[in-house]
């Protein structure tokens, strides 16, 4: 019998002492009258609970002196219990925190009712509370610091917009439109630079077609490099520009053999990271993918893609120890560089045969022989170039011969002539002659202007860029639009990025020009947007002997610079 204590929730006092009262008289009255044992019959009865906090009864064992065998039940006198509390009661399964002992079976509590009550948990739940209750009153006051109070609530009005004042400025037609008297004028000093002698040239407004300045520019003149706009412009006419080129390596007829196939990229990297082409397909690339199907004792190269000889007409084979070209072939890698940083660093004559010994080192094969792959074979590795936007791109900003001439006999395929030097020539004409340009007067065995003996007018020229600068948009100007941004910057990038220094400074930024230079020639043809916001296009082709670096092309330099200085309206 418990000393002290108290049940939770819900108990009843007097009502357990009736039902303690009521199961034992239940228990007398149904004693055996049969002669049954009257001790099994006790037994099961006296297993039952005793009172509970939910108002059961808890019952005694006691032993009849009288009768020993028999086990009598006797209601057991309970503490007198507090009034009820006010809080919902546990859950039946939830075992009472003050209830010593609820846990262990009723027999247990029986035998021993004398133990003392277990110690109470409330004080601790209650420090807990006012822990917890603490905590949160802070997290209050801090949040109330620094996401709220009178700093938060005050509102200040907001800042006078800014005053900008962009320094590049759309150009626009609506400018103040040049004329032929002020231009003139303004190339009247620099024009008669006699280290520009002979000089032929041309300047139209491209938004009128209006010539502004000639001086022979019908005449046909050695254009050097800056025939690559002729080759870019018809590039970007009729190819794709999103299509790239593909290399791939085929099964051989052997076991063990492959083919690479050349696809006509010569912009391939053998050194990843060391490339003048951005976006080029990698050697590496080329050959993880041959060595994830099995090893290789054996490597041929095909170069059937191309027709006909490698080196253009009146092209000097000194010019490959020189860095301006390599044979072209449709497998190479970093355009025949023997060092792939430098633009304009010596190449080799065995482009095809390098680019294929350092594919067959890689794959631990002897030396790469040519061989036609055979028909039908399955590819086994491919990788691509960059598009050929981007290709022309990268052969005008750095005026890549052996690019452009890969880019000629792309057209040349496209256009159904043979991919040789006069299919790459032939397929610029026609595709020019198609989209209305006039070809008077010119005559080129290449596509890239290093022969000597190709010659066009600078009208040709001006022709062309004024087509794609045009500011009304039609379907001709919106493809060759990208021939623009191809152009270098005068001071900024490509084959102008050193140049426009002293008397020519004033056209860094805003002269975009094709250079040209050979023996005893130098040209170059652009764009430039003069002090009235208009665009106007040139082209100025010298003959004349002197020093390029020091003579000729800063004389070409201050006249398109002069451009830019004309408010020539």
């Amino acid at each position: 019998m418990h000393q002290s204590g108290t049940y939770p929730t819900g108990g009843n006092q007097t009502g357990a002492k009736q039902n303690a009262a009521h199961q034992s008289s239940a228990h007398q009255s149904n004693a055996p009258q049969n002669g049954a044992n009257p001790i099994s019959a006790h037994q099961t009865s006296a297993h039952q609970t005793s009172a509970r906090p939910n108002g059961t009864q808890r019952t005694e064992q006691r032993h009849d002196t009288a009768h020993p065998e028999t086990v009598r039940l006797s209601p057991v006198k309970l503490p007198e219990q507090p009034k009820p509390r006010t809080e919902p009661p546990k859950k039946p399964d939830e075992a009472p925190e003050d209830l010593p002992g609820y846990d262990e079976e009723p027999e247990d509590r029986l035998t021993e009712p004398d133990d003392k009550p277990k110690k109470s948990r409330k004080p601790l739940a209650v420090v807990l509370a006012l822990l917890v209750v603490a905590a949160l009153a802070g997290a209050t006051v801090y949040a109330v610091n620094e996401f709220g109070g009178a700093a938060a609530v005050e509102t200040r009005p907001p800042a006078p917009p800014a005053d900008v004042r962009p320094l590049v400025k759309p150009v626009s037609a609506q400018g103040a439109a040049p004329t032929p008297q002020g231009v003139k004028q303004a190339l009247a000093g620099p024009a008669a630079n006699g280290a520009l002698a002979p000089l032929t040239g041309s300047v139209i407004d491209p938004a009128t077609g209006t010539v502004l300045w000639q001086q022979g520019d019908t005449t046909p003149a050695t254009p050097a490099s800056s025939l690559k706009v002729l080759t870019a412009a018809a590039a970007l006419l009729e190819l794709d520009r999103t299509a790239q080129l593909s290399t791939k390596v085929v099964q051989g007829s052997e076991p063990g053999t492959v083919v690479v196939v050349g696809g006509g990229d010569p912009t391939i990297s053998a050194v990843p990271g060391s490339s003048v082409y951005p976006g080029a397909a990698t050697l590496d690339d080329l050959v993880n993918q041959v060595k994830a199907k099995g090893p290789v004792t054996k490597v041929l190269y095909d170069l059937g893609r191309y027709t006909g000889e490698p080196m253009g007409p009146q092209w000097e084979t000194a010019d490959i120890a020189g860095g301006s070209v390599a044979p072209i072939v449709p497998f190479m890698v970093d355009g025949g560089r023997l060092d792939p940083k430098k633009v304009e660093g010596a190449r080799t004559a065995s482009p095809a045969q390098a680019a294929a010994d350092a594919f067959a080192a890689r794959l631990g094969a002897a030396a790469a022989v040519p061989g036609a792959a055979p028909q039908g074979a399955q590819t086994i590795a491919e990788v691509r170039s960059a598009p050929i936007e981007q290709l022309v791109d990268n052969m005008m900003q750095i005026s890549d011969n052996v690019l452009t001439e890969a880019v000629a006999r792309e057209l040349a395929i496209k256009t159904g002539n043979e991919p040789s030097f006069a299919g790459g020539v032939k397929a610029v004409r026609d595709t020019l002659a198609k989209h209305g340009f006039d070809l008077t007067g010119a005559n080129f065995v290449d596509g890239s202007g290093l022969s000597a003996t190709d010659k066009i007018p600078a009208k040709l020229l001006t022709d062309v860029l004024s087509a794609a600068a045009k500011p009304a948009m039609d379907e001709r100007t919106a493809k060759l639009r990208p021939l623009l941004t191809a152009l270098p910057v005068a001071g900024g990038s490509g084959t102008l990025a050193g140049r426009y220094a002293g008397a020519a400074a004033q056209g860094k930024g805003w002269v975009r020009a094709k250079t040209g230079t050979l023996t005893s020639v130098n040209a170059l043809a652009g764009v430039v947007v003069d002090q009235d916001g208009r665009v106007l296009v040139f082209a100025f082709m010298s003959g004349n002997p002197g020093n390029p670096d020091t003579e000729v092309r800063p004389a070409l330099d201050v006249l398109a610079a002069a451009l830019r200085g004309c408010g020539c309206s």
